[in-house]
């Protein structure tokens, strides 16, 4: 688009968790380089977390605050998933879908020309609808897992799905009916929550991840969805390394000694998940990074007694928030023992880092399988329930770390070449598609 062009104006809407929330920016900052004027919209305790990553783009990227109803048990600070207890997770979405009328306040005073909005909020679509603005529906998630919950939501069931290597086990399922509980009574209540965001996109939906490695599933979640699937690339963002104290540690390494252990900033472990994990650690000779973070407003996560004693020579364990990329992106790092999301397995592939999967809840199951199924990775083996054993956590850590570690390694680089090869085609044809829609609404 010729420099002199008037800019088009954008409004993004992510769901209010971090893992949504910085894709959302990746992909602003990238279409805020292409003569589009963005207006990023979410509340104000997340716009806080964001303002650093902004560095020039301030003048085409707006931050637009979004004030979410006042209820007693939910304070300001507690207004995105990464700070909120578990337990209040609930009144987090109830307080989000309440706020419906004040977005709708939002779109009538900005009049962008175009919204890309987030699976939680139908009404952001139908407020854009409402003044004749294109809405279309961005995804952090990747199209597997979205092609899988649409065909488990329109079809009742996941046996039937036409990929056999993702499935849900007795437990996950189990698990996800539960976590799900709170989320099925809005989708009664709200038409198009959740799987239906898809049918309110304007004729395309855009999914953070390319189609090298997801062909067979976007081509499946479009024939689901009826809609084209357009591909952002797997907007990593660039690490910064410099000044961080891990860092240093890590350099003195040797390559690809290190295993670096996350689960995310909204996914907490119980205690006896961190002893099996520990008790695994406990039986190799790896170095090791651990963010063990515990939730806002709780005592530190508990390992077992004499652990960061007994382990201190090889390993560090860090309670607070840890520059993820960089970490992987040192030389130092050889494996990622990670709960699989998306975002979390991009930037692994990315940085060259196999992944050792333990996932927890929704589509980090699917992006599991999805990695053992392309070999860049191994699932920690699970009990009938889901438990953990610190034996088979040692075994997983050992495949990828070890002796034969290559294979694993030589794969992730297969993957990372296909990402590199559609970055930027990517995103011109996702800038094409959202400028005819705002040319022709």
């Amino acid at each position: 688009m010729a420099s002199n062009t008037p800019s088009l104006r954008i409004l993004m809407f992510p769901w209010i968790a971090h893992g949504h929330l910085f894709p959302f920016l990746e992909l602003a900052k990238k279409l805020s380089s292409r003569n589009f004027h963005i207006y990023f919209c979410s509340t104000p305790i997340n716009l806080d977390s964001i303002k650093n990553n902004l560095n020039d783009l301030s003048y085409s990227i707006k931050l637009v605050e979004l004030i979410l109803p006042s209820l007693p048990d939910l304070p300001p600070h507690y207004h995105t998933n990464k700070n909120v207890p578990p337990h209040l997770m609930p009144l987090l979405l109830q307080a989000f879908q309440m706020s419906a009328p004040v977005f709708a306040g939002i779109v009538a005073s900005l009049k962008p020309d175009l919204l890309i909005y987030d699976a939680f909020q139908p009404w952001g679509a139908k407020a854009a609808a409402a003044h004749g603005i294109p809405a279309v529906f961005f995804s952090a998630a990747n199209s597997a897992s979205l092609a899988f919950f649409h065909h488990m939501y329109t079809h009742k069931n996941c046996d039937s799905f036409p990929h056999s290597d993702i499935r849900l086990r007795d437990y996950e399922m189990r698990d996800l009916i539960a976590q799900s509980a709170y989320m099925e009574q809005v989708q009664d209540k709200d038409q198009g929550f959740a799987f239906g965001v898809l049918r309110l996109s304007s004729e395309i939906v855009l999914i953070k991840s390319c189609r090298g490695i997801e062909d067979k599933y976007a081509d499946y979640l479009s024939k689901l969805s009826e809609r084209k699937v357009l591909f952002t690339g797997v907007l990593v963002p660039k690490p910064e390394r410099e000044g961080l104290e891990i860092m240093k540690w890590l350099r003195e390494r040797k390559p690809r000694s290190t295993l670096y252990i996350s689960f995310g900033s909204e996914n907490y472990l119980s205690k006896e998940q961190m002893v099996e994990i520990a008790k695994g650690l406990e039986k190799i000779d790896v170095s090791f990074i651990w963010v063990a973070r515990p939730p806002a407003g709780e005592a530190a996560c508990e390992l077992p007694e004499g652990f960061e004693e007994r382990t201190r020579e090889r390993g560090v364990v860090l309670r607070e928030w840890a520059a993820q990329a960089a970490i992987l992106a040192g030389d130092g790092v050889g494996g990622f023992m990670t709960h699989c999301g998306w975002s979390s397995v991009s930037e692994s592939v990315w940085f060259g880092v196999p992944v050792v999967g333990l996932p927890l809840k929704y589509d980090q199951t699917v992006n599991a399988r999805m990695a053992v199924e392309a070999g860049i990775g191994v699932e920690v083996a699970r009990g009938g329930n889901g438990e953990i054993d610190g034996g088979a956590v040692a075994k997983a850590v050992e495949e990828v770390m070890g002796e034969g570690g290559e294979v694993f390694r030589r794969r992730v680089g297969d993957w990372r070449k296909k990402m590199e090869i559609e970055e930027v085609g990517a995103i011109d044809q996702v800038v094409k598609e959202l400028s005819r829609l705002c040319v022709n609404k």
